[in-house]
Order: C-alpha cells, then structure tokens, then sequence
C-alpha cells in the first residue's frame, strides 16, 4: 500500500494509510445491519425490517480506524449522534480527516474500548482485531502492510471482542454489532451471556442484551 490511498467503502471515498486497517466488503455487513435495525433499506428495493431502535440513537464505533464505519452511519442516519474511538491517536487523525472531507461530524475519542467512553450507547458496533495469527489460511505476507495492532488478539483472536462483550455487559449497552470470522460466532455466542443473538449475517454478529430483549418482549 502506498502512503496514502484511497478506499472506498460503502460509496464514500476514504483516505488510508499505514496507519489504520484497509476497509473491506465484509465490514460494510455491519452498517447493512445497524441500518436494518432502524428500519432503513440498506439495498434498493430491499424492504427493511420493522424498526427495533429508533433513527436518533446513540452509535459507538470502537476501534474505527479511518472511521469507515462511523462516517457511513453518520452520513446514512444524520438524525443519530454518532461517536467513534480508537487506541491509536494517529489512526482518529486519519478517520477526522476523512470526515472533515466527507462533509460529518462524528466525536472522536482517543481510548482503549470503553476505558475513555463516559455515556452509555444505545449501540456499539465494533470492527476489532480477532486475526488469529495460528490461522494457516491467513496471507501473512499481504497483511504485513496494515497496522498489526488492527489485526492480530490473543485468545485465538478473541481477546478484545470479549473484553468489550463484558465491559458493554456491564453498563448494559442494548446492542453490539460485531465483525468476527464466522468461524468464531459460536465462541462468542456462548460468551456473551448476557446478550442473547438477534442475528448473524457473514462477518457480523448482532447482540441483544437480554434486558432489553424482555422489554422488547412485554
């Protein structure tokens, strides 16, 4: 990858650089399914499901990298207040870059998951690194040109995925929206306890937290 390139994800034209993880097809999964969940057709001439949150939620984006993910959701749902953190300071410099030229305005917060988050979210979506570097599938060279930081967690690539699954269990977050390798849905399914699943589709995993879910119910 050259020092900067350009990327685009979900029709909008990112920059990218060393420093933040290359967008992909499969992370577009995750907007599809926050778009879904207002009720809003993510394909045309796809009926969206019955609305289960309202359009003027709060989103948390962790681990946003070049922001691909909070900057589609702010330009798709304009009504909601869209936040959007990351570990690395030079990675957010990236993604406020590319919203400034894309015209949104998400907060940005420097912060390991929700160590530096003060609100609770109606909903977290979250693209964090689950590469399991055991994976013998894994083009290692290929990967070597993205931050290994954005890729690789220990416990088979799960580390972070379930330390935010237990961190937004406690502030009971309503709904996590979350990209793993489908080979590792199961394993997180049975640790989030807490959540019970609303839907799988590809890459993304969406969660319920279970109090919200028998409110829902009654």
């Amino acid at each position: 990858m050259n020092e900067n390139s350009k990327i685009n994800f979900y029709g909008y034209d990112l920059n990218i650089t060393k420093d933040v993880l290359i967008p992909r097809p499969e992370t577009e999964q995750a907007v599809d399914a926050i778009l879904n969940l207002v009720g809003v057709s993510y394909l045309p001439g796809v009926k969206p499901s019955k609305p289960q949150i309202a359009k003027n939620i709060t989103i948390l984006d962790v681990g946003t990298g070049s922001g691909c993910i909070a900057i589609a959701l702010s330009k798709k749902l304009p009504e909601a207040k869209i936040y959007a953190s990351d570990i690395s300071e030079n990675a957010l410099k990236v993604a406020q870059k590319n919203a400034k030229t894309l015209g949104v305005h998400p907060t940005f917060i420097i912060s390991y998951l929700l160590e530096n988050v003060n609100f609770t979210p109606d909903l977290i979506v979250a693209n964090l690194p689950y590469v399991d570097p055991e994976w013998d599938w894994i083009d290692k060279n290929a990967l070597a040109k993205e931050p290994a930081i954005a890729l690789y967690a220990d416990d088979h690539g799960l580390k972070l995925i379930k330390e935010l699954i237990s961190d937004a269990a406690k502030q009971i977050v309503p709904y996590l929206v979350l990209e793993a390798d489908p080979c590792q849905h199961k394993k997180i399914i049975a640790f989030a306890k807490d959540y019970d699943l609303y839907e799988t589709r590809g890459f993304i995993l969406t969660l319920r937290h279970k109090v919200t879910a028998k409110v829902a119910n009654d």
